[in-house]
């Protein structure tokens, strides 16, 4: 008997049967002579459709850990549209303010002859500062990711010091992105807590992030210095730590004219005065704009992307990709 209901199973698996036919099969060949060898023994139903089932899971499972990209962009261009999307947006509104609402831009508490109209003046008025508002907003987003990407970057680099430095230096790529955070609350705050609204609040955020971004540049050089010592520069390279170091010195020369600027429109309410400190207001708002954008030297053709999968097995996809210094 045990023979027989073997070839039945065999058959039925062969002929393709269903689960439930082939537990009929098994239940009738057994029943007539007690026999329970079916599916490995036993007669059960539901043993039997158990097998099948963890079989079905076993032959979907390979499909389930692939590794899916869902998106694929262009690190690059995502960099380019980051740092430009402020700078063009300030450009507009300094135009419209300029041409459309002069004195309204102009108002000082000094009441004294001035020609350039301050950042916070051009977009503290509707409706530039919607338009300025939405553009740091948009701004903001990919900025957070960027300095993690960057802490990611400079530790890929650590191998390349002593390891006396590590500990150090690793403490200052730690340092770069915490300064780099504040600087990017700050912005936001100096945003949308205009010095109509809140004068003291906004002061004290415009000081937490003129520090913070000299801060961040003076951290930056200092690092590119200790990983790049000894270490053939591509053009690129070569060329973003030039540029870093020029917009530094123009922030550093800029941010003492401005104090400088200030203190005479603050307590002696000279003429043009004001319009001096906006000048160079308008100096460090771009340098520290050029300065992050001198992420296209860094970062010239890399991709952000958007991957499913589990981790071990995208740890294994990675690490079988061609890696780049």
């Amino acid at each position: 008997m045990q023979q027989s209901t073997g070839a039945a199973t065999s058959s039925a698996a062969d002929s393709g049967m269903g689960a439930t036919d082939l537990v009929s099969r098994c239940v009738g060949d057994g029943g007539g002579g007690g026999g329970n060898s079916c599916s490995g023994g036993s007669s059960d139903p539901a043993a039997i459709n158990t097998t099948i089932s963890s079989k079905q899971a076993d032959a979907r499972e390979p499909q389930e850990q692939q590794v899916a990209i869902h998106y694929l962009a262009s690190f690059h261009e995502l960099c380019v549209v980051t740092a430009l999307l402020p700078l063009v947006t300030l450009f507009t509104c300094f135009v419209t303010a300029y041409v459309f609402q002069y004195d309204d831009v102009h108002e000082t508490h000094c009441r004294v002859y001035n020609i350039i109209p301050s950042i916070s003046a051009i977009t503290g008025v509707s409706p530039q500062r919607y338009f300025w508002r939405f553009s740091i907003a948009l701004h903001i987003g990919p900025r957070i990711p960027i300095a993690f990407v960057y802490k990611n970057y400079y530790r890929s680099q650590l191998r390349r010091i002593s390891p006396a430095q590590v500990p150090q230096t690793s403490l200052l790529i730690t340092l770069i992105l915490v300064l780099n955070c504040i600087e990017i609350a700050s912005l936001g705050g100096v945003t949308y807590i205009s010095n109509r609204e809140n004068y003291p609040v906004h002061e004290r955020i415009f000081i937490t992030f003129m520090v913070c971004s000299l801060c961040y540049m003076l951290a930056t050089i200092k690092l590119n210095g200790i990983l790049n010592a000894g270490q053939a520069l591509s053009e690129k390279q070569l060329l973003s730590i030039k540029w870093k170091k020029i917009l530094f010195a123009v922030s550093i020369l800029s941010t003492v004219g401005l104090l400088v600027f200030f203190a005479k429109h603050r307590f002696y309410c000279h003429d043009l005065a004001f319009s001096w400190f906006a000048f160079f207001e308008y100096l460090i708002a771009i340098a520290n704009m050029l300065f992050h954008f001198t992420i296209i030297w860094d970062f010239p053709s890399q991709f952000m992307m958007i991957v499913q999968g589990p981790r071990e097995n995208l740890a294994q996809y990675l690490s079988n990709r061609p890696k780049l210094d």
